[in-house]
């Protein structure tokens, strides 16, 4: 896709992935970035930032845009954002749905907890997709990218809402670039492994350590081949290319792949 001039929504901006993600696109690639985040102080300081780099004569598409404080789960607010961006700003051409949330533990974490995860990491996306796919589909183009993970790919030890919710995340975003690719609907999914973000610096937890003992990327590199994947109109986009070997792996071989990562958990556990 075209990013330069692009009207773009990144939820979730406010830290990690988010915030580098609308950097890059508001200061790299000339869009117009809306900053969306649960944390409307956050989403203003970022957004704040980036217009101060700018400057007065830096990248104007960015002074057109603005900070949202928004609930990706409240689909009134949902809409009530793609409104006010598209009378005010023109159409979303690109929407990157960042935020999630992970709980640690497995099936003896209480419903409210699941339902946060589940309602976070895949109903958003559901949302914004019930608003934003009709007017791609009249209008013959428009971009989702739906920032799920390697855990979506793979699985996250000692954290199951998160592993079940991305591999839901994942069968959304392939489900709609398959339904409406034809309408001119295109859809990437962002699968990184471990990034340096608040998610990664819970010391002790397995499902921290399994990513650390992985190697850990920061967010600003994470955001850079975003781009670039954007650009090529790349469905699936890994910063760790390796995933792509674990994920054929564990296709070609499910029995050895479980085996592979009890072993891993043993480890990590040190049992």
């Amino acid at each position: 896709m075209q990013l330069e001039g692009a009207v773009a929504v990144v939820t979730g901006a406010a830290s990690g992935i988010g915030r580098s993600l609308a950097r890059a696109l508001a200061l790299e690639a000339g869009g117009v970035v809306v900053v969306a985040d649960i944390d409307g102080a956050g989403a203003e300081a970022v957004a704040a930032e980036i217009a101060t780099e700018a400057g007065p004569d830096g990248r104007a598409g960015f002074a057109a845009g603005f900070a949202a404080g928004i609930d990706v789960t409240d689909e009134d607010a949902v809409v009530a954002l793609i409104e006010q961006v598209e009378s005010s700003l023109g159409p979303i051409e690109l929407w990157c749905g960042n935020a999630g949330i992970s709980h640690l533990g497995g099936v003896e974490r209480p419903d409210d907890e699941w339902n946060r995860v589940w309602d976070v990491n895949v109903m958003a996306h559901v949302i914004a997709c019930r608003h934003l796919v009709p007017r791609w589909v009249e209008r013959g183009s428009g971009h989702l990218l739906v920032t799920a993970s390697a855990a979506g790919l793979l699985t996250n030890l000692g954290t199951a809402s998160y592993a079940v919710t991305k591999h839901a995340a994942v069968g959304l975003a392939e489900w709609i670039a398959i339904t409406h690719g034809d309408d001119g609907v295109r859809v990437s999914c962002l699968c990184p492994q471990g990034v340096r973000t608040t998610m990664t610096e819970n010391e002790g937890a397995v499902a921290v350590d399994q990513v650390r003992a992985l190697g850990l990327m920061e967010p600003e590199d994470v955001a850079a081949v975003t781009l670039e994947a954007l650009r090529q109109d790349r469905f699936l986009i890994l910063p760790h290319p390796e995933v792509a070997t674990y994920e054929a792996r564990r296709a070609g071989d499910r029995q050895r792949w479980l085996d592979g990562m009890r072993r891993m958990q043993r480890r990590l556990l040190g049992s």
